[in-house]
């Protein structure tokens, strides 16, 4: 089976086409295509992703990425068994352009549609790794990106219990308010990553919020209000760039430690062995380097996805709904958007048909 994938949940345009072994569960998928288009350039003035301007450039994008799948899977539309479409959560107007273009494709080509929930594309995503070929159910996933920081245990596909979730920013903005206190650009998260590169990690104590080992919730609010307050308190010192390095180094740290703290719990509080990390910040090198350090010594396998497929994708998106056609769900024209859609909710039976469906159906 093949299927086109389609996800425009934030600022990332993207299409690909993934092939799967019909009914065999240990399968490893085939990526033919994967085509991403990025609007950095558009957000980066504003130091964060706006809106509208995501919307437009969505419109924009869709279709153009679209075809360019196709040319670079060698396949054509015909070849394709379903469209599968980010369904949500996101931004609406993002969302409304993906899921316009899924449901024209779907239709003219009379295949399935299938919805998918955005985190769910993230937790298949190390599943496009051709080198791990032992990735299997279950395990413990640490989602986290510009919008969600979320502890799962992924007991089986479509089977997902919550273990700790963020009480305030996603750690995505954590890193994104941190660079532009510093002065950085945006995307925050590579641009503290490059400038602590040959800093000191501790050369500052910044906070670790909710440090219990066993407590598995995230907070990054406090640590954004130490950041500000020790670089009120040091003005003088932001145009040396030894002391610029040793600060975003220890930042990152406290950011890092946390996130490899509570997923090594969650995996003791689980029994788990095997611990996926995905989204965005899952591209973090130094956040790797931590927990393969730390989830050795504790005999726990960590499977990343490759760095071209942490970071919004459509091949994850096609992933995840081709096990969902597998798993007898279609979607019919019905189907609507979701800005919020809690992730233990991905999935609802109204009369007797799995699938997504909108609200009060």
């Amino acid at each position: 089976m093949r299927a086109l994938g389609i996800e425009s949940s934030c600022d990332e345009t993207a299409a690909a086409v993934v092939e799967l072994a019909s009914g065999d569960a240990l399968a490893r998928p085939i990526l033919h295509a994967n085509v991403v288009h990025g609007q950095v350039e558009v957000h980066a003035r504003y130091g964060g992703v706006v809106p509208e301007l995501a919307s437009r450039a969505h419109i924009r994008n869709i279709q153009p990425v679209i075809a360019q799948a196709f040319q670079q899977s060698g396949l054509t539309p015909r070849q394709i068994d379903c469209v599968a479409v980010t369904a949500g959560p996101g931004l609406i107007g993002g969302l409304l352009t993906g899921m316009a273009a899924a449901k024209g494709l779907a239709l003219a080509l009379e295949c399935p549609l299938v919805g998918v929930h955005h985190m769910e594309g993230h937790l298949m995503s190390p599943f496009l790794d051709p080198n791990a070929a032992d990735m299997d159910f279950p395990f413990v996933a640490l989602l986290v990106s510009g919008g969600h920081t979320l502890l799962l245990h992924a007991r089986a596909f479509g089977e997902y219990h919550p273990l700790g979730r963020t009480r305030d920013d996603a750690v995505g903005e954590a890193f994104d308010k941190g660079a532009r206190l510093l002065g950085l650009g945006y995307p925050g998260g590579p641009a503290i990553a490059a400038l602590a590169l040959g800093g000191d990690r501790q050369a500052m104590s910044f906070p670790r919020a909710m440090p219990g080992r066993e407590q598995l919730d995230f907070s990054f609010s406090g640590l954004k209000t130490a950041l500000r307050t020790f670089l009120g308190q040091h003005p003088e010192r932001l145009q040396e760039e030894s002391w610029r390095r040793d600060v975003a180094a220890s930042y990152q740290e406290a950011i890092v430690d946390v996130l490899a703290s509570k997923s090594l719990a969650a995996c003791r509080q689980t029994g788990e062995k095997r611990l996926v990390v995905a989204g965005g910040v899952g591209a973090n090198q130094r956040l790797r380097e931590l927990l393969q350090e730390r989830a050795g010594q504790a005999g726990i396998q960590v499977y990343f996805p490759p760095l071209s497929l942490c970071t919004d994708n459509g091949a994850m998106i096609a992933l995840a709904g081709l096990r969902r056609l597998e798993a007898g769900q279609r979607d019919g024209w019905g189907l609507n958007v979701r800005a919020r859609w809690p992730v233990e909710k991905i999935i609802e039976k109204k009369e007797g048909v799995w699938g997504i469906h909108p609200p009060g159906l």
